[in-house]
């Protein structure tokens, strides 16, 4: 009897190993059409695609030419097409003897390898090196509960901590454990992180402390008794703790 109990047991649960195996391989493998919506509309069906995940910015990154940005471009074999232009509000620079080009958005060695391309069509393998004269100093914003809201140039390596310390410190208002960090990654994605300042400085560990990108915002909020009215009708009274004058 147990002989034949345990023969039954056997196959069974080899099956059941088996259609386990099936489901986790159906779960970990997503179709092209998994990857999309279907929303009715007049007609038949849209085709909605998922959102993509942002694509984060790299530690350093490069500075992108933008309107009212001016630059030299030198000539090495012509000089005679030196040259001191200023992007325009639409992103265009005119150029001596090709016209105008779009730079908007571009990093100096993708404008360089721009204005090559464009001098190539009456230039025979040009050389040509841009220098940056009048560009949009890196800066950061520091808002909410700090001594001094405000915009602030970025100069060298600065941390959370020491942005927070340059906009006037923490006012007696803010909360210390929940400061804001918002980083643009792209065109259309902001990265969003909080930061609790009051168990790195309790712990003395500032490993946590993040570095400011070009155009970052931190922005501290208001601690839960700054919230509080300044005057309380007395039928609310009773929810608080009694001290003794």
């Amino acid at each position: 009897m147990n002989m034949n109990m345990k023969m039954m047991k056997s196959p069974i649960r080899i099956l059941m190993l088996l259609l386990a195996g099936v489901v986790c391989s159906a779960a970990q493998t997503v179709s092209p059409a998994a990857a999309t919506a279907s929303v009715p509309e007049v007609g038949g069906t849209k085709t909605i695609p998922a959102p993509t995940t942002p694509q984060l910015q790299p530690r350093y990154p490069r500075y992108k030419i933008a309107s009212g940005d001016s630059f030299d471009v030198n000539f090495e074999l012509s000089p005679e097409f030196n040259q001191t232009v200023t992007v325009q509000p639409d992103g265009f620079v005119t150029l001596r003897g090709v016209g105008d080009i779009n730079v908007s958005g571009q990093t100096v060695p993708e404008l360089s390898e721009t204005l090559k391309q464009a001098y190539s069509k009456i230039l025979n393998d040009p050389l040509i090196v841009v220098m940056l004269k009048d560009f949009e100093k890196p800066y950061f914003v520091a808002d909410g509960q700090v001594g001094h809201p405000g915009r602030y140039d970025l100069r060298g390596d600065i941390t959370v901590t020491e942005a927070i310390a340059i906009a006037g410190g923490f006012t007696e208002a803010a909360k210390h454990s929940q400061v804001l960090l918002f980083r643009r990654v792209s065109d259309e994605w902001v990265e969003a992180k909080i930061i609790n300042v009051k168990k790195m400085l309790k712990a003395g560990n500032l490993h946590e402390d993040a570095h400011l990108h070009p155009g970052d915002m931190i922005v501290v909020p208001k601690n839960a008794l700054s919230k509080i009215s300044r005057f309380i009708p007395t039928s609310n009274m009773g929810a608080f703790t009694q001290f003794p004058l």
